[in-house]
């Protein structure tokens, strides 16, 4: 029999349904030789530091970097609702049954990074030996999916990308884990400051970005504008900035309305604008948000579902780029939305049919695990609005990026008035190519600064040098420089891709995507953490930080573990250890050293911090079994000595064993040793029983 093994039940049931496979039983689906199972999503993970003796949090414990990382089976949640760890046992137990019967395993979780990770975990918690083989699909159509079932892959094929999974889980997890104790009992009563890899420079750049913007100054400038008529054209021209009032209203003087101006140089350029790329998961992110204002998570979800509907391909992509085998659909797919898409995307669809295709996004070098997004040639059917929008968003690219470069003479006019330089400029587009489907209305780009673009026009007559022209109006305005812009979700996307530099052109940043904060598959969930966490907030489309992580953004910004440089050289370095040229030794040892390094900075901190508003949930009459002196305050996933100013630093996390304690339980366990009886107790061997928690010599055990 071979055991198939997907990433979520959904999945499991269409593989299993284009498979021939039709026998419904508890946890998987069987028939025509195959066992179609399941995870949910991570069902293993790494264990807490619990399990490695750590159950209080102290300055003796740091830095917590296991000699061997150990898994664990993980609570889940599933349409909403939590999955108690007998539901995830549950599970376990029967992909373990499946896999003992198996005479292959066939890997079927999101080919990706993350989806290998998830099924490794399982398998080697397991302690499975049976060889497996990878489905490796970029779309989940019944075609894909048949052809993918025919030309398996070798499962080593994709250790490198296992150890590159693997390297990230181990390094977030002793960064995190070591960077959040260090700067929370640094911080001192302050509660839980969480800390990460990722999400601390992600942090810092909207803090940064937000500081800058609220202690920006205004500047103050000048410019003079004239106007001008031939040939019933209306056009403007103006000077460049003039920092100095007197200077302005001097300049200004020399000019006189109905004088004649004279034109110095005329200069037409013609330029060809290439189309966009296809679109990678970010890019579609940065778009959604600018236009319909959805956040990262949000559209990552709807791609998902759209991709889980067959009719668009894997979402999770960092490429915007497609090989020629894939170009050679592209003329079908073409077919498939004039006959199927909304009229104006339709209709271009049909005159691309036969025609001569733009190739910009097409590069077999450039297209990593998947190609760019397209959609399939599935017909989408009833769609929710919001699936419309994305579905239409893909569809819209394909058609842009494949079509003709779009013209344009860009003509540069200097006019002379009284020995001031005034400056028009026009465009004339000569052949429209892919701004035929382009929207009306650019999408703006937050991070680029406007004020300069006064002296275009949207129409320029016929110049030439030396030509003499009559001023018809004059105006000498106040201006002033604008801060950048607080970071949207589209703008930060946009900076981690580029590990915050500053780059508008669509192929360079796609040459530094491997350097970049986290993936495109994380960069939602590290936005959304922030928010988990309450360092961030929305205003709107802006994203502000909150009182508590300008707090943490504060105790950090000068630190190594908020700079962005580094997080994205270790991206790179897990990207290089996927193509097999950095060894999982080699960079985890760089990881521990830094651990190390960070755990010591933090704790030396010691800062007394300005605001109070990380407050304990509750402060119980709870004697400290360190100290006795002080006292237990509860916060919501730790308890910790309010005499740490005076030199206590007790502390212990308030789920033990899989078990959350409220005040008594806690009280019982600090004061009298041991807690009555719990349900749900998990064991060193995994198992769920009902027993009592001990608290002997600063550990944590089950009696």
């Amino acid at each position: 029999m071979k055991v198939v093994i997907a990433e979520k039940p959904s999945v499991a049931r269409d593989l299993a349904r284009v498979m021939g496979a039709k026998e419904t039983n508890d946890g998987y689906i069987s028939g025509n030789g195959y066992a179609f199972t399941y995870a949910f999503g991570h069902l293993v993970q790494l264990c807490t530091p619990q399990a490695y003796g750590f159950h209080n949090w102290s300055i003796a414990n740091l830095p917590i970097i296991p000699t061997e990382f150990k898994l664990e089976s993980k609570k889940l949640k599933r349409d909403g609702k939590q999955i108690d760890d007998a539901g995830a046992l549950k599970q376990l137990n029967t992909i373990k049954y499946l896999l003992d019967k198996a005479e292959e395993v066939i890997v079927a979780t999101d080919a990706g990074r993350e989806g290998e990770l998830i099924f490794r975990n399982i398998y080697y918690y397991l302690g499975a030996k049976v060889p497996f083989k990878r489905l490796w699909i970029s779309s989940q159509t019944d075609k894909a999916i048949k052809e993918g079932f025919a030309n398996l892959k070798e499962g080593t094929e994709y250790d490198s990308l296992y150890m590159s999974a693997r390297s990230r889980s181990e390094s977030d997890w002793l960064i995190g884990i070591n960077a959040t104790q260090a700067i929370t009992l640094a911080a001192g009563n302050r509660g839980l400051l969480s800390l990460g890899r990722v999400q601390t420079p992600t942090l810092a750049m909207i803090c940064s970005r937000y500081l800058e913007n609220k202690d920006f100054k205004p500047q103050t400038f000048y410019k003079i504008q004239a106007g001008f008529e031939k040939e019933n054209i209306k056009f403007k021209a103006t000077s460049e900035k003039i920092d100095k009032k007197d200077v302005a209203e001097e300049a200004i003087a020399k000019i006189t309305v109905g004088s004649e101006a004279t034109v110095t140089k005329v200069e037409a350029k013609e330029t060809k604008e290439q189309p966009p790329l296809l679109f990678d998961l970010t890019s579609l992110q940065q778009d959604a948000n600018k236009k319909y204002g959805y956040s990262a998570d949000q559209t990552l979800n709807i791609a998902q579902t759209l991709y889980e509907k067959k009719v668009i391909t894997y979402p999770r992509t960092g490429s915007r780029y497609i090989g020629e085998d894939v170009f050679e659909q592209i003329e079908e797919l073409f077919q498939h939305l004039a006959d199927t898409a909304e009229e104006g995307i339709a209709t271009i669809s049909r005159n691309l049919i036969g025609a001569k295709l733009n190739k910009r996004s097409v590069d077999e070098k450039k297209v990593t695990d998947h190609h760019a997004l397209l959609v399939t040639d599935e017909k989408p059917g009833a769609l929710l609005q919001e699936q419309r929008n994305i579905y239409n968003m893909i569809a819209k690219r394909m058609v842009e990026s494949f079509s003709d470069v779009c013209l344009k003479d860009i003509t540069t006019v200097v006019i002379n008035a009284g020995g001031v330089e005034l400056i028009a400029k026009g465009t004339v587009i000569k052949q429209y190519g892919w701004r035929l489907s382009a929207d009306q209305v650019e999408l703006p780009d937050e991070d680029k600064n406007t004020e300069d673009q006064d002296n275009e026009n949207a129409q320029l007559p016929k110049l030439t040098a030396e030509e003499l022209l009559e001023i018809l109006s004059l105006e000498l305005s106040e201006r002033f420089t604008k801060a950048k812009p607080i970071h949207t979700e589209a703008s930060l996307l946009k900076a981690m891709e580029t590990s915050g530099k500053e780059i508008d052109d669509d192929e360079m940043r796609q040459a530094m995507k491997d350097c970049g904060l986290g993936t495109p598959a994380t960069r939602a969930a590290t936005i959304e953490t922030l928010f988990q966490r309450d360092y961030i907030k929305r205003d709107k489309k802006k994203l502000i930080p909150t009182d508590k992580g300008l707090t943490v953004y504060n105790l950090v910004k000068d630190r190594s573990i908020a700079k962005v440089t580094l997080t994205g050289k270790w991206e790179q370095k897990l990207e290089e250890m996927r193509a097999n040229k950095v060894s999982y030794e080699v960079f985890m040892k760089h990881i521990k050293d830094y651990t190390e390094r960070i755990t010591k900075e933090l704790l030396q901190l010691r800062i007394s911090i300005a605001h109070e508003e990380i407050k304990p949930l509750q402060k119980g009459k709870i004697k400290c079994p360190k100290c006795a002196a002080g006292q237990i305050q509860l916060f919501d996933k730790v308890a910790q000595c309010d005499h740490y100013a005076r030199g206590c630093d007790f502390k212990i996390w308030r789920t033990l064993n899989g078990v959350m304690l409220e005040e008594k339980e806690m009280k019982n366990l600090l004061e009298k040793g041991k807690t009555s009886t719990l349900k749900g107790v998990k064991t060193k061997e995994g198992n769920t029983v009902d027993a009592v928690l001990t608290f002997e010599n600063f550990k944590v055990g089950v009696a």
